[in-house]
């Protein structure tokens, strides 16, 4: 199946295991229990770029020759189709042994006890080759039901030639000098003076589900959208003032295009791809589609900082379906996938980020725009646990809900914040208690 970084992106939008689990290590992955026959037969089920799909398959290639035999179906659908026909399977009662989710999608799944919880799968200190915000996007009441395979967050791209234009020439390369809100609105101002009136600063990445990476100003405010125990609304706060105060006058200001709000059509990639805007936030996954559509300098500087830097922690995890009949198959696929060649291996041709500690205290180098990956790994080491741990909520579809219509509504339309906020939180109650 081929399928482009664009369509890709059109589709979109704890505590360590248990002891007595699972014994040690057979090539990269662990071995199968007793259990599994060596003839046993996984389905997998994903979407993915062309560069995924060939990652997939050169890492199930590893583990079938690293375990005696097993094997792996690839079943690579659409995006589009991909949980419409995972839900339909799972309530049919035929679902695949294994298949990709992404992070605000799993808690739904883990939540309707729907996947394998793994404690009793996966050996003691497992759970320590994984970054702590990693680890923290597939629990599920302090168990893990899934393994986090990569990660992506966004970063603002720029056209290099329309910041020095306006006298911007010292754009930063590293989060923990990232500009601050007042700084990167200086700069939107320079620019807003000087574009034609047919083009914006600025294009933010926040539609369709992608909405969870507005969440990422809230973070940056030291904010949160839920309590720790992830049970009540907790975003009616000075963070959320602010986070919402900041983020709609982007529009009446003229900072972004008047079509790049939330339930927008328009993808922010494209905005800037056609050179609408000369700054975007964006993914490492755009990397490859950006190298090749786009035709003047550009670069990547980190996400801007508050209170704090933040970010949102995007990518996917694998997960093992409840009833599988093969767990302790499905646990050895899972933990061969995140073995760290194999990890390196997929991350640096796909353009994505590792979740293992140990790759991202060496770095990678993407095998398109390799000068970049820095900037990546340097924006995700600010996403913090108790940040993604929230988006882990097996009530996330519901506030991405809430959160596209509060923010549509205060973005284009004429809602307060305060407005917004009372909406937000009376919508995320409504959420948690479905």
């Amino acid at each position: 199946m081929g399928l482009s970084r664009r369509a890709v992106l059109a589709g979109a939008g704890a505590a360590g295991l248990s002891a007595g689990s699972a014994a040690g290590l057979a090539g990269c992955g662990f071995a199968p229990s007793s259990s599994d026959s060596a003839k046993d037969t996984l389905r997998f089920t994903t979407w993915g770029t062309d560069a995924e799909l060939a990652g997939f398959r050169t890492t199930i290639a590893a583990f079938e020759k690293a375990h005696g035999g097993a094997r792996v179906e690839l079943n690579a659908v659409p995006y589009e189709q991909m949980f419409t026909n995972i839900d339909a399977q799972l309530q049919a009662g035929n679902p695949p042994d294994v298949f990709r989710v992404p992070y605000y999608t799993f808690g739904a799944y883990a939540g309707r006890g729907q996947l394998l919880d793994l404690s009793s799968h996966l050996p003691s200190g497992f759970s320590d080759r994984f970054t702590p915000q990693a680890w923290a996007a597939v629990q599920r009441k302090a168990k893990p039901y899934g393994v986090p395979h990569h990660t992506d967050t966004s970063v603002l791209l720029y056209n290099k030639k329309a910041l020095a234009d306006v006298g911007v020439t010292d754009v930063p390369t590293r989060a923990d000098q990232a500009w601050t809100w007042q700084q990167l609105e200086q700069v939107l101002r320079k620019l807003r003076t000087a574009l034609p009136a047919s083009q914006y600063p600025l294009a933010v990445n926040w539609q369709g589900n992608g909405v969870t990476r507005w969440l990422s100003w809230l973070f940056q405010a030291d904010g949160r959208f839920l309590s720790a125990d992830l049970s009540q609304p907790a975003i009616q706060s000075a963070a959320g003032t602010a986070a919402v105060d900041f983020t709609r006058a982007l529009f009446p200001d003229k900072l972004v295009p008047p079509n790049n709000s939330v339930k927008s059509t328009t993808l922010a990639a494209d905005l800037w791809y056609g050179g609408t805007v000369p700054l975007s936030f964006g993914g490492a996954f755009q990397l490859p589609d950006a190298d090749s559509a786009v035709d003047f300098e550009w670069g990547a500087s980190p996400a801007p900082r508050d209170v704090r830097g933040g970010g949102d922690f995007g990518g996917n995890a694998l997960v093992a379906t409840a009833k599988t009949k093969r767990p302790g198959l499905a646990a050895s696929f899972l933990a061969h996938v995140t073995g760290e060649d194999q990890m390196r291996a997929f991350c640096e041709r796909a353009s994505l980020l590792p979740t293992r500690r140990d790759l991202v205290a060496k770095g990678i180098r993407f095998q398109v725009r390799p000068d970049l990956s820095r900037v990546f790994l340097g924006q995700a080491g600010v996403v913090r646990a108790s940040d993604s741990g929230q988006v882990a909520s097996p009530s996330m579809s519901g506030i991405i809900s809430v959160l596209q219509d509060q923010l549509e509504q205060t973005f284009v339309g004429d809602q307060a914040t305060a407005a917004a906020l009372s909406g937000m939180t009376s919508g995320i109650a409504k959420a948690l208690a479905a």
